[in-house]
């Protein structure tokens, strides 16, 4: 084999009540990057498409780049690899853009090579590309990247991953304003303390989701998706938020927040035809609220995550 090319997918992490623990993935959009053999050693990128030339070309500055090199470091590969990035998610969206890439890249890397890494492991090496990303080591957009479906991270050292089971019907509405947030930036807002009572609401949240996603109960979900440490923070970087909520909200949407750290919103519906009504109020408050042409997105929670797509043969 002399390439192989693998597919990330978007990722919606936080999932309001699960601070840096809960994400889900997409169908779609996602990022595409083709791993390659090249004479000499280490990872070097051949080229970007889809960034506008925003992203830097310089491995040890690129999270895929990054990502990459822990993979052949940890395995002892000495062989050199170049990749070409694809992306196909917006820059600081909130959609894990740098998880996509860094996931997409060391399952195509680890393909090429024959490592055969566990999950596990490949969520270890794309955390060292999240880590340049965002500006701390979370894998709450990669694990889902790679694991796929609904996840929750216990612990990233060592790897804790617990895969949650996902109600039959259960659908997703992201909206992609035309807005950027950086992730570093919004995690600054946040600070270092969290207020006690503040911080056991999370804790009840989070734990009436989990059980209501292995009992389908969904209007305990409802209930529970409920943000009272990020999104107050950063609810600011986002005109009109509470009324983009109220319209999901009215339209019949279990429930929404920040996916991530924003600008892009999510809710959580019971069902596709609710979902479509869904997407339809959100975009038409998107608009009203922020202004510009909003991407809309209606997804399953995946199943899949990042997967190779193609190989090429010597």
């Amino acid at each position: 084999m002399t390439s192989a090319t693998a597919f990330a997918p978007a990722t919606v992490s936080n999932v309001a009540c699960g601070f840096d623990v809960l994400g889900f993935a997409l169908d779609e959009p996602g990022d595409e990057v083709t791993a390659t053999f090249v004479p000499g050693g280490g990872v070097s990128i051949a080229g970007i498409e889809g960034d506008g030339g925003r992203l830097p070309r310089e491995a040890a500055k690129n999270t895929a780049g990054v990502a990459a090199l822990a993979l052949l470091t940890r395995v002892g590969d000495p062989r050199g690899v170049s990749l070409t990035i694809r992306k196909g998610l917006p820059l600081s969206s909130g959609l894990g853009g740098s998880a996509a890439s860094a996931a997409a890249a060391v399952v195509a890397v680890n393909a090429l090579i024959g490592a055969n890494l566990s999950q596990d492991a490949l969520v270890q090496c794309a955390l060292e590309g999240e880590r340049l990303g965002a500006g701390s080591s979370h894998a709450d957009n990669i694990a889902p990247s790679i694991y796929g479906g609904f996840v929750l991270v216990r612990s990233t050292s060592p790897t804790d991953i617990v895969t949650l089971p996902v109600p039959a019907g259960l659908t997703a509405v992201v909206i992609h304003p035309d807005l950027e947030i950086e992730t570093a930036k919004a995690r600054a807002l946040l600070g270092d303390t969290v207020p006690l009572s503040a911080a056991v609401k999370q804790w009840a949240n989070l734990g009436a989701f989990v059980h209501a996603l292995h009992t389908a109960n969904f209007e305990l979900l409802s209930r529970s998706l409920e943000d009272t440490i990020a999104e107050p923070r950063r609810a600011p970087l986002v005109p009109g938020l509470a009324l983009i909520k109220r319209a999901a909200a009215d339209a019949g949407a279990l429930g929404s927040s920040l996916s991530g750290s924003g600008p892009s919103l999510f809710a959580l519906c019971r069902g596709d035809e609710t979902a479509a009504r869904v997407a339809e109020a959100m975009t038409a408050a998107v608009k009203r609220h922020i202004g510009g042409e909003p991407q809309t997105y209606i997804s399953r929670i995946s199943g899949q995550g990042a997967r190779v797509t193609s190989t090429c043969a010597s």
